[in-house]
């Protein structure tokens, strides 16, 4: 600023300087994609805790206050709010290096004289789930590094046995045995390979069934009850790096596609004295069901939930660990498919657990018992429970989370576990979505608490009456900056398309908007199974990318569609069975032609359509079946070809591919791409190995065959969520940006 006054005398200047200051104060109302992706501007405040057994207070991760470089396990008092270091970071300094170890992860031994460290992690597909584990004894604060000479972070999954005498965890797809009295090492299993995997499991398992940790010890430390996944006659996918040295690289991995084999999976359980595996006698060819839950009911008995094939059938099995005879429970079936849960709460000392099911038409608590299988309805009503968070079995109470009124929404509740009404906690002028982590006893909770372009604030809560303690989070820092920001209306609300159907949406409309002209409309969709994306919550980053938009002239709209997993019952989240990407697409324009309709400020010759992933594929049978209707689409990491996704998930909502040869068809856009009249731009990352670049290859063969012109953008190496490499993400939204402000004019022309 003072090259600029030199020479000018000081009346120029100080116009000059206030100019300037004038335009920085401008640009905190103007977002941009810098603003939004380069940087930190934006970040929102989180809040990490765990609850103490007692339920008396919680631990939390924090710098240290003492320790340069270092980390505190820190204790606060859930009454007082009093702090105390519990584990410091000058105790975490190893003794070869001077900085303390980074906590990735922790875990105390049962009687907490010894602490697990999870540090140097390393990512495994979609998280951090590889790294080093280091064993610090409170006491003498010595502190040693697990795994003898194995590579740095090779070791996954590292935990006490409940005795506290050893560690077991995995390396190099191998169970091991560490003895934290003499440091002894043994293999407890010996198989693992590249194809061969145990305690852990292979991408298929992890992707779509939420697997990674893949053994348990028992309770009372004789046993360890393990996955073994076997991938040998899986065909295998190939992602092909080109640009991390003079020669290609290539990965390979077992990828089992729809209609195509399955890994074999099977469950032991592995007597730690005798160094031997009892495999599990569950029923069935093991690659044409999956185990896909394991815990131990006792100190002799593994509970397991077996999905079939086509997941329209639960199977809950009790398993002698000694004998591995497995009896059925009970079996949980759909004419649909089946989801296994992981709201299971034992009660009655282990004798019933509570289990979640759809049978009378919306997601309800039951309680089952480990003699017989029966099983008794405990919520009753039409509204689903959209997660048991919590038993209080002494005072005979469960938490839940629910919003029979609104789906958009979530909020607490609680209900008798002999059954009752439901009383809602959430205060009632609270609006939005509302998480809670209940602390044992049920007497507090870590209460988060957002809204739509509302970012998060993080409290603790007494329960029942949901007083507020303390604020945790205010992320008042980030609210002003929103505050700032050159805002127009938004709102959530309701498209009637017909025949009975309401449909779930948000709107928002550009600043300073004038109802008298014409506006271009952007619809961000998602509309398959697996998430909504209509939510009364803070959306992050993606809320922001909507706002700039809407600064640019678009109106920003999203719509829920039929199949979409919202707490609307079960058929309303099932009706889109063996019809992926036929009746969604269909609902969606459906929902374009009826805010057309109501809104006179849209232009209904400029409507764009963007997606990701299942928003990807979505996208292109938006502007493939609807030429007339979409002008400009921009697919992001799409399946372009229903049968070119894995088993799992295709498969639970498609049925086999050669079983339903029509919907495969005429739900992957690829058969549609003739159809192209308007603007296109598909974008993809090679190196994805969830939804693979090799689908837009065929797509591109397609639109290319049929002389149809569109852009694509092809980051190499990249994952499904195209973020590695430095300025990705912001180059990816700054292409898209320039994508619609050239194809899809933006701002308001007049009526």
């Amino acid at each position: 600023m003072k090259r600029l006054a030199i020479g000018i005398g000081l009346g120029a200047a100080l116009l000059v300087t206030l100019s300037l200051c004038g335009a920085e104060k401008e640009d905190r109302w103007r977002l941009t994609v810098s603003r939004i992706f380069a940087g930190p501007e934006f970040d929102a405040q989180s809040f990490s805790a765990r609850w103490l057994e007692d339920g008396t207070g919680y631990l939390v991760v924090e710098p240290s206050r003492d320790t340069p470089a270092g980390q505190d396990i820190v204790r606060y008092d859930a009454e007082t709010g009093a702090r105390r270091v519990v584990v410091s970071a000058a105790d975490l300094v190893p003794p070869d290096r001077p900085v303390p170890l980074k906590i990735d992860g922790y875990a105390f031994s049962q009687d907490r004289s010894l602490v697990l460290i999870y540090t140097n992690s390393r990512r495994v597909w979609r998280r951090h789930t590889r790294g080093d584990y280091w064993v610090l004894d409170r006491a003498s604060h010595e502190l040693r590094k697990l795994g003898g000479g194995v590579p740095p972070s090779t070791l996954m999954f590292a935990k006490f046995s409940p005795d506290g005498r050893y560690v077991a965890y995995v390396h190099d797809n191998d169970l091991y045995l560490e003895d934290l009295r003499d440091g002894g090492i043994q293999a407890l299993t010996t198989s693992g390979s590249d194809t061969v995997i145990n305690g852990t499991f292979d991408w298929v398992y992890e992707e779509e069934l939420k697997l990674r940790d893949g053994f348990v010890w028992s309770p009372d430390s004789r046993r360890i009850a393990y996955w073994q996944i076997d991938t040998r006659g899986v065909r295998r996918f190939v992602l092909v790096n080109n640009t991390d040295g003079l020669y290609p690289k290539l990965k390979w991995f077992a990828y089992p596609k729809a209609g195509q084999r399955n890994p074999r999976c099977r469950v032991g359980v592995l007597d730690i004295a005798a160094r031997r595996t009892r495999w599990l006698e569950v029923p069935g060819d093991p690659r044409d069901n999956y185990l896909a839950r394991m815990q131990w009911a006792g100190p002799r008995k593994v509970l397991l939930q077996q999905l079939n094939r086509l997941q329209n059938a639960n199977r809950v099995m009790l398993a002698d660990a000694c004998s591995g005879q497995v009896k059925t429970l009970f079996v949980e079936r759909d004419e649909a498919w089946v989801d296994v849960h992981d709201e299971l709460f034992w009660l009655d000392d282990g004798r019933r657990f509570t289990w979640m099911s759809e049978r009378d038409g919306w997601r309800h608590v039951y309680v089952g018992s480990l003699s017989d299988g029966h099983l008794r309805r405990i919520t009753a009503g039409s509204y689903d429970v959209i997660r048991l968070l919590h038993v209080d079995e002494k005072e005979g109470w469960l938490y839940l989370i629910a919003s029979p009124h609104d789906p958009t929404q979530r909020y607490l509740y609680r209900v008798r576990l002999e059954g009752g009404k439901p009383e809602r906690l959430t205060p009632d002028d609270q609006s939005g979505t509302h998480g809670y982590r209940i602390s044992p006893g049920a007497r507090w909770a870590i209460h988060s608490w957002s809204s739509f372009g509302r970012p998060p604030r993080v409290e603790l809560v007494k329960l029942p009456s949901h007083e507020v303690v303390r604020t945790l989070v205010d992320n008042e820092r980030l609210r002003g900056k929103l505050e700032a920001l050159r805002r127009g209306h938004t709102e959530l609300f309701r498209v009637d398309i017909g025949e009975g159907v309401v449909l779930d949406a948000w709107c928002i409309q550009p600043p300073h908007m004038n109802a008298k002209k014409k506006y271009p409309l952007v619809v961000y969709v998602y509309g398959e199974p697996a998430a909504q994306t209509v939510l009364d919550r803070w959306g992050g980053k993606r809320f922001l990318w909507h706002l700039l938009l809407a600064q640019h002239g678009y109106v920003v709209m999203s719509f829920d569609n039929r199949g979409t997993p919202a707490p609307r019952g079960r058929a309303w989240r099932k009706v889109i069975y063996r019809q992926v990407g036929i009746l969604a697409p269909a609902d969606q324009a459906a929902a374009v032609r009826a805010v057309l309709a109501q809104r006179s400020y849209i232009d209904a010759q400029r409507i764009g359509v963007w997606g990701w992933s299942g928003g990807g594929s979505m996208t292109l049978n938006a502007i493939f079946k609807y030429p007339k209707l979409y002008k400009t689409a921009i697919a992001v990491a799409p399946v372009p070809n229903q049968r070119y996704y894995d088993t799992i998930y295709q498969e639970r909502y498609m049925g086999l591919p050669q079983d339903n040869v029509d919907g495969f068809l005429q739900g992957s856009p690829v058969h549609f791409a003739h159809q192209l009249e308007g603007n296109l731009l598909i974008i993809h990352g090679t190196g994805d190995d969830n939804c693979h670049y090799q689908g837009t290859e065929a797509l591109i063969n397609e639109l290319v065959r049929h002389n149809k012109p569109f852009s694509m953008m092809a980051y190499p190496n990249r994952s499904h969520s195209i973020r590695e490499g430095r300025n990705t993400v912001r180059h990816l939204h700054e292409l898209m940006l320039r994508y619609l402000l050239e194809n899809l004019r933006p701002g308001p022309q007049p009526d």
